[in-house]
């Protein structure tokens, strides 16, 4: 990691002052520090950061501003990046200091697989009371959703995903089982085989297990569709440069699942990931073609662009078999998401009332932003077809997030509780935790819900 942490006090260790707009009087600076700052013109502006140099001209410290009411802990990821190579320690304690030690290790990543220089080394000596290996675990979970978004899809097809699940298992002592090609036929996962079936890459279901049996059940469903092309209902080129991403879900799941089983939470967790490639070939499916399902609902293709919710469904159908006491999934799923929220502000569907409250407060604290939107049933009829059960698309184009959603809640009735998150997965520009590039989303919020239901 370019920025670690550590519980001890390190001795030769620079102090960051924090400083609210206007706050420079009350910043217990003394009067050289208070002087350069005034000369600079910093006065606390929001995300703004000014080295303190020493009387012969060394980094001495810095002042970091917060800007009018504080401009949340996360903010603080952006002096990872302007931050003097060394050691650092808060000169006084933050409001939320460990939310500002991980905004920090947030702020510091970069993607280096493909040459990217990592740059400089620093170093956080943590404020007493908070918990070190906590603030790493969470990192490390976001670090990994990032780093398989970012992974483009010449290294990370159905293939490599399969074998990031594996090492992530060995890691934790958990089991993975997989179902390949046309042995999803023959275990009747029909519709995550007719997506997946074009490409050279066989389609498949990665199912991982960890925990005791008798610890109560949780299941994480990801969408690992590992490029899209749109299929036949191919899309312009302008469409496909991200579709590396669109096996974001996945990744997220996965980030989400490492912090889980890092702390050791007492349940029992199941991750499902269908893998595939929305590729292009004589054998690709088709608009029109009619498919059975998992769970026997036959489903009409109006778009072959709409597969996310094809492979998702297989899956949630397999989850919800054994009932579990929380089911949870997540995928890049539509644009109409995005139209309505943006790309920061990820929507999320569930019926349980309990459930999207909890979300909503833990969203607040561990400042990871969700909206929940409605399961709004008079526009589950926009899903219907003359010939199948049911049509994957709409036809108006109309509440695009939320009928998808309702294709998805068709498959899940024997689920305690059930919430679906459609994501984006991305930062299209900077912010202060996350550079441009995969970002993982929601899955602090759950985290911080699943160890206060379960921990």
């Amino acid at each position: 990691m370019p920025l670690s942490v550590t519980d001890k006090k390190l001795k030769k260790s620079r102090p960051i002052h924090l400083v609210a707009k206007g706050g420079l009087d009350g910043a217990g600076l003394d009067l050289t520090a208070l002087a350069w700052a005034q000369q600079n013109g910093f006065s606390g502006e929001a995300g703004r950061a000014l080295v303190l140099p020493d009387a012969e001209g060394a980094v001495a410290g810095v002042l970091f501003g917060l800007g009018n009411d504080g401009e949340g802990a996360l903010s603080l990821g952006a002096l990872a990046r302007s931050l003097p190579e060394g050691d650092w320690h808060f000169a006084e304690t933050p409001a939320n200091p460990s939310l500002a030690a991980l905004g920090l290790m947030l702020g510091g990543y970069v993607f280096t697989r493909y040459g990217k220089n990592a740059g400089k080394e620093l170093r956080l000596s943590l404020p007493d009371g908070v918990d070190r290996a906590d603030v790493e675990r969470l990192a490390e979970g976001v670090f990994l959703t990032r780093d398989l978004v970012n992974t483009p899809t010449n290294d990370m097809g159905p293939d490599a995903l399969e074998a990031t699940v594996r090492r992530l298992a060995k890691q934790h002592k958990a089991k993975v089982e997989v179902i390949e090609g046309d042995d999803l036929l023959k275990r009747n996962f029909p519709m995550i085989h007719a997506v997946g079936r074009a490409s050279t890459i066989a389609p498949r279901l990665i199912d991982m297990v960890w925990g005791k049996k008798d610890a109560p059940k949780i299941t994480l469903v990801g969408k690992g569709v590992c490029f899209d092309t749109g299929g036949l209902d191919i899309k312009p080129a302008s469409s496909m440069l991200l579709m590396k991403k669109d096996m974001g879900g996945a990744a997220n799941v996965l980030g989400l699942a490492s912090m889980i089983m890092a702390a050791n939470l007492p349940v029992r967790l199941r991750v499902l990931i269908p893998a595939v490639e929305n590729a292009i070939a004589g054998n690709a499916f088709r608009p029109g073609d009619i498919l059975s399902s998992r769970k026997g609902i036959t489903v009409e293709i109006g778009n072959t662009d709409a597969e996310g919710r094809l492979v998702l469904a297989d899956a949630l159908a397999l989850a919800d078999e054994e009932a579990p006491q929380l089911l949870i999934d997540m995928a890049t799923l539509t644009g109409a998401a995005r139209v309505a929220l943006g790309p920061d502000l990820p929507p999320f569907y569930t019926g349980d009332d309990a459930l999207a409250a909890e979300l909503a407060t833990a969203a607040t604290e561990v400042e990871d932003p969700i909206w929940r939107m409605p399961l709004w049933k008079p526009y589950d009829a926009k899903l219907s077809s003359k010939v199948a059960d049911i049509n994957n698309v709409t036809t108006d184009g109309f509440a695009g997030s939320i009928t998808a959603a309702l294709f998805l809640q068709r498959f899940v009735e024997k689920a305690a509780s059930w919430a679906h998150f459609d994501i984006f997965a991305w930062n299209p520009t900077e912010r202060p935790h996350g550079p441009v590039g995969g970002e993982a989303q929601a899955i602090r919020a759950l985290e911080h819900v699943i160890s206060a239901r379960f921990g």
